[in-house]
């Protein structure tokens, strides 16, 4: 296994360009996560040019928050530029279970192949054809109920699926790994979720052939810097602006003592 301080190294150095179609709600907060943690984003979701987009960008994430006709055919679009130029792209399927219109939608991009999925436990319990206790983006469900729905959907898609919450889990259908950290307060800051997707996909973009490598290191810095933003946070709102400069004080050393990382 490459190490997460090594690959957090290899990141900053490249400072990969990060295509994120994501929803309204998480724009700003994605943008400032992965400059804070040293990449570069691009917030590029229209049909005519997400394609184009996507054979440039170092990897693509797909987050299906706030779904329109548009951002599906550019979603749909952007993958295939992605695929075209054998690109690692990340599927967010945000309370895919909700509407038709999402069940729908998170099956036609399941089928275009994702590298990566990352959602919170309802949501792959939900994927995996099990019944979720979720509420709309809220997961009503704990990440070890999810774990074995995890390690199926993984082995069926071929993809590495990561359930994020209070203790992160991680597989590739063979390996498996699950991540200590973070604060209580992640939850109560909009977006720091979806912003996680676009972190993965910044480690995807360096390392391409290591999409279980490259998804540990990302949910790793994101328990490091959220433990580290709680020190002295007042609530929600301070802990935002922590988080922030948490990210981009981080260092490989503070990763490689902090990190707490076991195979499950």
């Amino acid at each position: 296994m490459t190490t997460p301080s090594s690959l957090f190294i290899r990141m900053r150095a490249a400072a990969p360009l990060v295509q994120c179609i994501t929803n309204y709600v998480a724009m700003n907060v994605a943008a400032n996560v992965l400059l804070a943690a040293g990449a570069s984003p691009a917030m590029v979701h229209a049909e005519e040019e997400a394609e184009e987009f996507a054979m440039i960008a170092g990897a693509l994430t797909v987050n299906i928050g706030t779904l329109s006709p548009a951002w599906i055919s550019g979603m749909k679009a952007a993958v295939k530029g992605a695929t075209r130029a054998k690109r690692p792209w990340v599927l967010d399927p945000v309370a895919h279970f909700a509407t038709r219109l999402r069940q729908r939608t998170v099956a036609e991009l399941l089928d275009l192949r994702p590298a990566i999925i990352r959602g919170n436990a309802s949501e792959i319990i939900a994927l995996g054809g099990g019944q979720s206790s979720g509420q709309g983006v809220d997961s009503g469900d704990p990440v070890e109920r999810a774990e074995d729905v995890a390690r199926q959907l993984a082995k069926a898609c071929a993809a590495v699926v990561a359930v994020t919450g209070a203790v992160d889990f991680v597989t590739d259908g063979e390996r498996q790994v699950r991540i200590s950290g973070g604060s209580a307060l992640m939850p109560k800051v909009t977006a720091l979720g979806c912003s996680l997707t676009a972190l993965v996909g910044a480690f995807a973009a360096i390392a391409p052939d290591e999409p279980f490598d490259a998804t540990v290191a990302a949910l790793a810095v994101f328990a490091v810097a959220g433990e580290r933003a709680a020190h002295g946070a007042e609530g929600p709102g301070s802990f935002a602006v922590r988080f922030l400069d948490a990210l981009h004080a981080l260092d490989a050393q503070t990763l490689e003592a902090q990190g707490r990382i076991v195979s499950a």
